[in-house]
């Protein structure tokens, strides 16, 4: 009988240390997949965009006790917020530009946020758009050239910013004169003085906040709003850009020439520079040549070292 009860304390001893051992293997391997879950979640922290502040859009201020403008702003401010890589680029590529944009900008007596229409029009750049719309400002051909901009088959002075600046704004201040405020002269930038004046009227609107329009110009002043935020407070969505930004292309003399030019490679050449360099001081040439049958005066810079 003792035998019988020393077999049956060694089972229970054993059936009890398995029963141990499998609840210590299922809780060690529960932390080890909790571990491993959180060695994998992206180390971030999201937060909200602060609107609790004042916003305006060349001095005219946005009615954030408007709930429907407070959120599309909050729409713009927070999709914005996340391009990295072209807020990063378009901060370094404005200590290049906007010295020669705000200058322009000034002497025509248009306000300084206007610049960031260049931002939100092209991010800085000689871009190119489906509809055909060229350059920072995003002119397209007939009107370039209501605005006395060159566009041939080997000039197209919408990708020369100085005089695409000018032409700028020309048409901001004829919109201005139009529309009766700067907020609506911005979206008639982009839907058209004609189109934006028929909704005002339709709509018996007085603001830009008041429209009720197409999901392209609706965001738009929001949009540049935005790039007005984020590039004047870069710090406060985590960008530090530092000392780091491209350097303006001032080192230049001019070259006035009033003749065609067969190969500009050549003509690269002569003054000691390369066409690759001479591309980037002129973006405006657009082909290898420069025709030029009526003997116009054109100013084509020349890089130095």
């Amino acid at each position: 009988m003792k035998s019988i009860s020393y077999y049956s304390i060694a089972v229970a001893a054993f059936l009890t240390f398995a029963l141990f051992a499998s609840y210590t293997s299922s809780d060690e391997k529960q932390q080890a997949n909790t571990n491993e879950s959180n060695t994998h979640k992206l180390p971030q922290i999201i937060k909200p965009v602060n609107l609790n502040k004042h916003f305006d859009f060349a001095g005219e201020e946005v009615p954030m006790d408007n709930f429907d403008a407070r959120e599309r702003l909050d729409r713009e401010l927070t999709e914005n917020s996340y391009r990295h890589g072209k807020n990063m680029l378009n901060l370094k590529k404005a200590k290049r530009y906007f010295p020669m944009i705000e200058q322009i900008l000034a002497e025509n007596g248009v306000p300084d946020d206007f610049k960031y229409v260049a931002v939100a029009e092209s991010d800085l750049s000689n871009a190119v758009s489906p509809a055909g719309a060229r350059g920072f400002w995003q002119f397209m051909r007939p009107t370039a050239r209501d605005y006395g901009m060159e566009v041939s088959a080997t000039v197209d002075e919408r990708y020369n910013l100085e005089m695409a600046t000018r032409a700028a704004c020309k048409h901001i201040l004829k919109l201005k004169k139009m529309m009766g405020s700067w907020t609506l002269a911005a979206a008639a930038y982009n839907v058209g003085q004609t189109r934006l004046k028929k909704e005002v009227t339709a709509q018996r609107a007085s603001t830009f906040y008041d429209l009720n329009l197409n999901h392209e110009t609706s965001r738009y002043l929001f949009r540049i709003i935005a790039f007005k935020e984020i590039m004047q407070n870069p710090e406060d969505f985590g960008f530090n850009l530092g000392e780091e930004g491209y350097q303006p292309l001032d080192n230049f003399a001019v070259v006035e020439v009033n003749k065609t030019i067969p190969n500009l490679g050549d003509f690269a050449q002569k003054y000691g520079t390369s066409y690759r360099m001479l591309k980037l001081y002129n973006p405006w040439l657009i082909s290898t040549s420069l025709a030029n049958k009526s003997g116009k005066q054109y100013f084509i810079k020349i890089p130095q070292r």
